[in-house]
């Protein structure tokens, strides 16, 4: 059987490493896993042109809103994120997934994010940005209990469709500018989720966030290379857990392997090669 993930550019994906190990480690010597340049605007006519020796296919930038719409069956969740990182061959077509969702608990659980005494007009969680990414991580927040969430964005109007994703999953929901965030937005915050683009945070910024942020609270930036960067390196100066996309990325390739082989991913073999790409250190496995 053969697999791949999908994406432009995808030369530096990491997902290989990940999926070949997981195939070793159950035995499966005959499958195989490459990274495929492919954009969205190609995805939909390579996807179809493939036949019964495919088993499933990873999908990152910019090609997840194209894999929703070419799928012939679609998860829930992939339906409120409206994107699919994960399609799995299923009978005449396609079975769209959004296992990004996994990837955001699964590193949120890593990190030891947990319930907080109830307070007034408290965010469960605080997101920076409200991209593609946000909208995944809305999935994972509620996977792990939360129940609120504050959007930070520079222009609020461009935050209405992640707000809409946020209602999907029933958040009590808001969007505030950078401008108005005050420490108290942050001050009972389970995690604070950056989703912005490597460099958009400067250290000022990052200590200003993280020095509002309650000790109970976890971090996780979707960003890892360049590492740290200065939210994290805030977040552990002040003693508290760092999660980082590697962590994520992780978390999410459990849940395709088991779609595309019926098998338990062999968790420990993936967390060990994805490991051995990497002098970020990642969080051990809950």
């Amino acid at each position: 059987m053969r697999a791949a993930v999908l994406g432009s550019p995808v030369a530096h994906s990491r997902s290989p490493a990940l999926h070949r190990a997981a195939y070793a480690a159950l035995g499966l010597d005959d499958w195989t896993y490459e990274a495929v340049e492919c954009t969205a605007e190609e995805l939909p006519a390579y996807v179809r042109a493939r036949d019964g020796s495919w088993a499933g296919f990873s999908v990152t930038m910019p090609g997840k809103r194209a894999a929703l719409e070419i799928a012939t069956t679609v998860s829930l969740r992939a339906r409120r994120v409206g994107a699919a990182n994960t399609l799995v061959h299923h009978g005449d077509g396609w079975a769209a997934d959004c296992t990004d969702v996994d990837g955001v608990a699964g590193a949120l659980r890593a990190a030891g994010v947990r319930d907080v005494p109830p307070t007034v007009f408290a965010a469960d969680v605080v997101v920076l940005g409200s991209g593609a990414t946000a909208s995944a991580a809305l999935g994972g927040v509620y996977d792990v209990g939360c129940e609120g969430v504050t959007l930070v964005v520079r222009d609020p109007d461009r935050a209405a469709g992640t707000l809409d994703v946020a209602r999907g999953f029933g958040f009590a929901r808001r969007a505030l500018t950078w401008d108005d965030l005050l420490p108290g937005d942050l001050s009972s915050a389970k995690a604070l989720i950056n989703t912005t683009p490597a460099g958009a945070i400067d250290p000022a910024v990052a200590e200003r966030l993280v020095a509002a942020l309650p000790t109970w609270s976890v971090v996780l930036d979707a960003v890892y290379h360049p590492w740290p960067t200065p939210l994290a390196a805030a977040a552990a100066d002040r003693g508290l857990t760092v999660a980082t996309g590697l962590d994520m990325l992780l978390h999410q390739a459990f849940g395709q392997v088991e779609q595309f082989t019926g098998l338990p991913a062999p968790r420990e073999a993936m967390h060990a090669a994805l490991a051995a790409t990497t002098d970020v250190t990642l969080l051990p496995l809950p």
